[in-house]
């Protein structure tokens, strides 16, 4: 058994999902953050589990080429990456097998005979996200602190540049940095709810360029909001939105309801696989523009479209999935929970001329059931849920609608995996084809696309 503060030498023979990497000493598990696997080193134990111990590197005894200097200088202090010190092709390798590894583990998945596809890479690993949320605090002087929290904590690590993000969001941090410094402009205290500015939200179009610029308050007014749009917009022309979002509940939750324009208008526009779309404050759009593209592409080839198809898209969103595949389908029915996205998602079709699509605002599950009554009989069904997965109620319903394909795209493999399994037990729905995909470089996400394809009895 091991003990706190004790120094061991070990190699390091995987990584974690959350970045970590693992050696055994005589069989126990220690996790040691900031490592590569086959590197050997030597570590102080800084926490004693019951089945597992968390260590610290003292020293590197052997290095290994997959090892490289993370260029973030608040890398270890930031909680926002986890793999920056190893080299991209190795990241990638470590999400593959992890991805498939949980497939098997969770999902108990056989992928004998299964189209298993190499991970599809970003060919930007930094700067690469078009979106950014920085809480912004107090510091114990008083002083204004924006930038991401620290790993596992809701202190706020001060740093204006975040090699993720365009470098024109530092500049645009850096101007409401003074903005709060010279008008005085009051900080929310999670404690003791009190103070205004909770979040600075800043959005960009990948390929318009147009700019978003959001004040997440707790309040509805925000003292001297003129001279923060002047200080803005005189200095980023490409600005086009300047919006106050009115946050007043007591909870960890960014972004309320309520949206009340500061300049320009409340929406920018983008274009994303040949659609032009409406942005929103409030709607939900990939970060990573370019590998949201090739993530449609990867699921519009395994949907098999041939132009005949009736397509059912659940979780729609802002209906940018199904949006890239009407051209390619007979028609198509979308369905989103969140009102504000189906309204979006109308606005999409009439702003590029497609009128193939029926958007609707509801729980998945009743309207998917809705669908299987109405006798709707989709060719393929297309499910993007939010991280926790899709409920029996929609398995069972897509089962009843009996598409010839459906297609999974995941942001969460474990509950990819769990919802894999249930469909090949409960139902005649098999994986046929997966493809990872890193929209997310440096961190340890990543994304999935898996078709289930029926198997006839």
């Amino acid at each position: 058994m091991l003990n706190k503060n004790e120094i061991i030498q070990e190699t390091i023979i995987d990584i974690t999902n959350e970045g970590y990497g693992v050696l055994k000493h005589d069989g126990f598990p220690v996790f040691v953050p900031y490592t590569v696997i086959n590197e050997k080193v030597e570590i102080k134990v800084i926490k004693v589990a019951k089945s597992y111990a968390v260590g610290r590197v003292e020293r590197i005894l052997k290095d290994v080429d997959t090892r490289i200097e993370p260029k973030c200088p608040v890398y270890k202090k930031c909680g926002g990456c986890s793999l920056q010190h190893m080299t991209y092709d190795e990241e990638l390798n470590i999400k593959q097998n992890y991805a498939l590894e949980t497939l098997k583990r969770i999902g108990k998945v056989n992928l004998d005979g299964v189209e298993v596809r190499e991970i599809a890479g970003s060919d930007k690993v930094y700067h690469y996200r078009n979106k950014a949320e920085y809480p912004i605090q107090k510091d114990e002087d008083g002083k204004c602190r924006i930038g991401f929290y620290k790993s596992k904590t809701h202190d706020v690590i001060d740093n204006d540049v975040c090699l993720l993000q365009p470098e024109i969001f530092s500049d645009v941090v850096s101007v409401v940095r003074e903005f709060i410094d010279t008008t005085k402009c009051s900080i929310y205290d999670e404690e003791s709810h009190k103070g205004l500015l909770r979040h600075l939200y800043i959005r960009e179009a990948s390929v318009t360029k147009a700019m978003m610029v959001c004040l997440v308050c707790n309040g509805s007014e925000l003292p001297k909001s003129n001279v923060l749009v002047d200080m803005l917009t005189s200095k980023f022309p490409m600005i086009k939105s300047i919006v106050l979002n009115i946050n007043t509940k007591k909870s960890n939750v960014i972004l309320g309801d309520s949206i009340k324009v500061l300049y320009g208008s409340e929406i920018i526009t983008d274009v994303l696989c040949g659609n032009t779309i409406e942005i929103s404050p409030l709607s939900f759009y990939q970060v990573n523009h370019d590998q949201a593209e090739r993530l449609y592409g990867i699921a519009k080839e395994f949907a098999g479209l041939t132009g005949e198809e009736v397509l059912v898209d659940l979780y729609c969103g802002a209906g940018t999935i199904g949006l890239s595949m009407a051209d390619k389908i007979k028609k198509l029915y979308g369905v989103e929970i969140i009102e504000p996205a189906i309204i979006n998602a109308r606005k999409n079709a009439k702003l590029n001329g497609i009128t193939n699509v029926n958007f609707e605002a509801g729980d998945a599950s009743i309207l998917a059931k809705k669908l299987a009554e109405q006798n709707v009989k989709p060719d393929v069904i297309v499910v993007d849920p939010p991280r926790k997965g899709i409920s029996e109620d929609v398995i069972e319903a897509c089962s009843t609608m009996n598409p010839k394909r459906i297609v999974y795209v995941s942001c969460n493999v474990a509950t990819l995996a769990r919802d894999i399994e249930i469909f090949e037990r409960t139902t005649n729905y098999r994986i046929s084809k997966v493809q990872m995909v890193d929209l997310f470089p440096r961190t340890n996400h990543v994304e999935a696309v898996a078709c289930l394809s029926r198997e006839e009895i």
